[in-house]
């Protein structure tokens, strides 16, 4: 076996290969961090290419079943604009360009010879997580020990979206094990966030997140087990969606820990506009099979959609959010209110308890699967996405203690599930409280307690991983970008602990010049729909209130 690093080498220079020459630009120097405008301005996308990429799905998929843009020209706009995307931020890990045309060629054809398209996505082109195995293809997920590993079959979410009309046409990077809510690994590299390159994109999904927000595709799937979607969703701009456990099909997909059935990974969409969200969920699930018709209303169970009562999660108890972060809220708040719905504060319990809960059953076997998976090749095991060398046990999201046995781990698992009815039971009593007659309609929460950090900085995620081990739908909607006028730093005098206390000490105006600011609605499980369209209340409460 070579030795690891000339594998990486092989693999770096076959994706170079995969990249069609004429599509090479020159990147801009470093020291311009936002790069959201350049992919515009190389000359490499004409005017309707760039047109097509600056379009919402909605509109793109209905020009494609009209035939006044072609799957072929589609997909071609988008391959253009990732691979500009790609060599600003470093967001791809497969090319396939050709065989995506390919297939775009064959949806036209059909449509042209029939009259009809192939299914609700026909000609969109959807760039996928690094763990969907697509036939053919390698699906390393950052481990140079899977490089070489062809898959022989596609991951079922592929087959669904394909028999959708859907064109996969690049997958996107992530970090070494996904266990990491940033993006960098040993085959690849690192990802950046396009709105300021100094700062991360998130992850793990964060290959997706940058793609997504240069505009280089419409429509990208990214994975969840503790805010996988939603930290690079939040991190660069984006909407994005956790569902509940099973709702979107696994199957056939690579992933760490696999065997480990207590919180469960999922697959969420990501992209530029709710309405995004609303379409691919709604046509997974028919084509899957788990309803899906709803995904345009609000059930009784949320008064028609009608007065709704919002819960606010100004913190969760444990780490205070930054000056933007609480000025998102109070934004989103304000815009609600003006649209006439009620709005309450959330009281938080026990999310310090379900973070440490969930990460003892993550970490009850990962040190152990991450040492089995790399040492087929002896690549090192990252432990910090720092840019410069710290103290592993100051910055690693790995295990910093040995596994714990099977009942231990029984224990952990049945205090999870104790917890999980005490929430639920917290939430039902909100009834007395919201003025409806029902429990709070959802609870809307920062999705970090910080806009995208610095690289190697994002060290607390419980703000999405506690809806994991609740099991709870979340989607991330846009609010804000930081102001260093509008979010100066602000004094405090008493801190949670000395987290809370470095997490604060680490906000500098200047340091997140640009970085976007989300937030994350959340709802109770299995209510995918309703998830959706309250986010689409909350975002026409906002663009109302501009």
């Amino acid at each position: 076996m070579p030795h690891w690093t000339a594998l990486v080498e092989e693999k770096r220079q076959r994706q170079l290969n995969s990249i069609p020459q004429e599509w090479l630009v020159t990147p801009p120097p470093d020291s311009i961090l936002d790069v959201t405008d350049f992919p515009e301005t190389t000359g490499l996308l004409n005017a309707e290419e760039i047109e097509i990429t600056n379009t919402s799905v909605d509109v793109l998929l209905e020009k494609l079943a009209s035939a006044e843009w072609t799957a072929v020209d589609v997909t071609t706009a988008f391959s253009k604009r990732a691979i500009v995307a790609h060599q600003l931020v470093n967001c791809l890990t497969e090319i396939f360009v050709d065989s995506a045309l390919a297939r775009a060629a064959e949806l036209d054809d059909h449509l042209k010879k029939t009259g009809k398209v192939v299914g609700p996505l026909h000609g969109l082109p959807i760039s996928l997580k690094d763990q969907l195995c697509i036939k053919g293809l390698e699906t390393t997920m950052g481990y140079v020990s899977w490089i070489g590993q062809y898959a022989d079959k596609n991951a079922v979410l592929v087959d669904v979206l394909i028999e959708c009309g859907a064109v996969p046409f690049v997958r996107t990077n992530i970090p070494q094990t996904l266990m990491f809510p940033e993006t960098f690994n040993n085959v690849f590299g690192r990802t950046t966030n396009p709105y300021n390159r100094s700062l991360t994109s998130g992850g793990s999904s964060g290959g997706e997140g940058a793609l997504v927000a240069l505009r280089g595709s419409p429509l990208g799937v990214g994975s969840d087990i503790g805010g996988s979607v939603r930290i690079p969703a939040a991190f660069c701009g984006l909407y994005g969606l956790r569902p509940s456990y099973g709702r979107v099909p696994y199957c056939g997909a690579r992933n760490s820990l696999e065997g480990q059935d207590s919180v469960l990974s999922v697959f969420g969409p990501m992209t530029n506009s709710i309405s995004g969200v609303k379409i691919f969920m709604k046509a997974t699930l028919l084509q899957f099979g788990r309803s899906g018709t709803k995904t345009s209303t609000i059930s009784l169970d949320h008064g028609s959609g009608k007065d709704l009562c919002f819960a606010i999660m100004w913190d969760d108890g444990v780490v205070v959010p930054h000056p933007p972060i609480r000025r998102s809220l109070e934004i989103t708040k304000a815009a609600l209110q003006k649209a006439g719905h009620k709005v309450v504060d959330w009281k938080p319990i026990k999310h310090k308890l379900l973070g440490d809960a969930t990460r003892d059953i993550w970490n009850a076997g990962s040190a152990e699967d991450y040492m089995i998976t790399t040492s087929v090749t002896g690549e090192p095991i990252i432990a910090t996405m720092e840019l410069d060398d710290v103290d592993p046990a100051v910055a690693s999201f790995r295990p910093q203690k040995a596994g714990i046995t099977a009942y231990q781990l029984w224990q952990v698992q049945k205090l999870r599930q104790n917890v999980r009815k005490e929430y639920l039971d917290h939430w039902e009593a909100t009834a007395s409280e919201t003025g409806t007659g029902r429990p709070v309609d959802a609870i809307i929460c920062p999705a970090a307690p910080f806009a995208a950090p610095p690289h190697g900085k994002n060290r607390y995620a419980n703000y999405t991983t506690v809806w994991n081990a609740l099991d709870y739908p979340a989607a991330i909607f846009p609010v804000t970008t930081v102001d260093s006028i509008l979010d100066g730093k602000e004094p405090r005098r008493g801190f949670y602990d000395d987290l809370d206390k470095h997490i604060h000490e680490m906000y500098d105006p200047e340091k997140f010049k640009n970085a976007p600011v989300c937030l994350q609605l959340v709802g109770r499980t299995l209510e995918e729909e309703a998830v959706i369209k309250m986010t689409e209340v909350v975002d026409a409460a906002l663009a109302a209130a501009k």
